[in-house]
């Protein structure tokens, strides 16, 4: 599990079946103190995070799957949680 940060979402008009009516955004790793420290990557989102919110990211196939309740999609990362705050 990782810390990340939402900096964004992604429209997508065309879509394989499994990622239909799915919410995807766009999040950076973070340290424990909130400083980035990995590259951007796209996760799924079941938990209505927002732009500005921390979060908590699965990139386990298996889990994002049981997660979004899809046991045959095709799934990297996925948000697991909101972070309420960092101290």
């Amino acid at each position: 599990m990782k810390l990340a940060k939402v900096v964004g979402n992604v429209v997508a008009t065309i879509k394989t079946p499994s990622h239909q009516n799915k919410k995807l955004m766009v999040v950076i790793p973070v340290d424990a103190s909130g400083k980035e420290c990995g590259d951007a990557m796209i996760a799924f989102d079941r938990f209505s995070a927002g732009a500005g919110d921390y979060v908590l990211i699965l990139e386990e196939g298996g889990s994002a799957r049981d997660i979004l309740e899809d046991p045959k999609g095709s799934f990297d990362a996925v948000i697991a949680g909101i972070v309420d705050r960092l101290y």
